[in-house]
């Protein structure tokens, strides 16, 4: 992980975090907290001091980030995942079904790949390079927006680094968060990664059309998610298939409609 926020956080710390402007927030804080406190290496009263001040920092950030786009009338969605689950393809496609015009804001460790991948097909990204950091921040999010133009737009997503650990813990100042988990992952990832699932808003199981070579137990998986988080929307996306696109598309455009 990265030496930038408490997974790992020892003598050094940079300015980052996530709530959500509700009352999860809170939950989520002292969540993050627990994870530090767990870590015998962390569990000294200067270290939990020092991440408190950067969660907090960064959340004073996100506020304004989510100001910013509330201003222009743009729904920012977060997409988080581990790597692989098929984000950037579901944002490539998603514009051959969607009655909305959304423009992206990529995150990853190195290389520019995945906006280059948007942008070939017409789709408005700017690429962060976070270097050695397993997330992005508020600030790295306020810096993009300087690099997009929001009034043409009705949704920005922010692809995060792939990671289903330290996304989790910072807001970013989207206003929701869409979680995507593969067949080829397995059917524990949603168990075993529990800080991820119990802040999503939507929960796209990717990658269906792969179920008849794994041992996936779909079910038993919704009801792990149901279980974080009870009512959580969750929707079956096969990139193949491109019903199951519309089905996120119209998910998305319901929760514009709701601003």
């Amino acid at each position: 992980m990265c030496k930038d926020c408490g997974c790992s956080i020892t003598d050094h710390h940079h300015g980052h975090h996530h709530d959500h402007d509700h009352d999860d927030h809170h939950h989520h804080h002292d969540e993050r907290l627990d994870t530090v406190h767990a870590n015998p290496q962390l569990n000294d009263k200067k270290t939990v001091a020092v991440i408190t001040k950067i969660l907090d920092k960064n959340d004073t950030q996100a506020k304004h980030n989510r100001e910013h786009f509330d201003e222009h009338k743009v729904l920012a969605i977060n997409l988080m995942s581990s790597p692989g689950s098929g984000k950037t393809t579901l944002l490539q496609k998603l514009q051959e079904v969607a009655s909305f015009k959304y423009a992206v804001i990529e995150g990853d460790l190195e290389t520019s790949k995945d906006a280059d991948r948007l942008k070939s097909v017409g789709i408005d990204a700017y690429q962060i390079q976070t270097g050695s950091a397993c997330h992005l921040d508020a600030f790295m999010v306020h810096k993009a927006l300087h690099h997009l133009p929001l009034d043409p737009i009705d949704v920005c997503f922010v692809e995060n680094v792939g990671n289903l650990v330290c996304p989790a813990s910072y807001d970013v100042g989207t206003h929701l968060n869409i979680v995507l988990v593969s067949v080829p992952e397995g059917s524990d990832k949603i168990a075993k990664y529990p800080v991820m699932f119990r802040c999503a808003d939507l929960v796209l199981i990717t990658k269906t059309d792969l179920l008849p070579h794994f041992e996936y137990d779909m079910e038993a998986e919704k009801k792990e998610a149901r279980r974080l988080k009870p009512n959580v929307d969750i929707i079956e996306v096969n990139i193949k298939d491109m019903d199951t696109v519309k089905k996120v598309a119209d998910w998305i455009s319901f929760k514009i409609g709701c601003r």
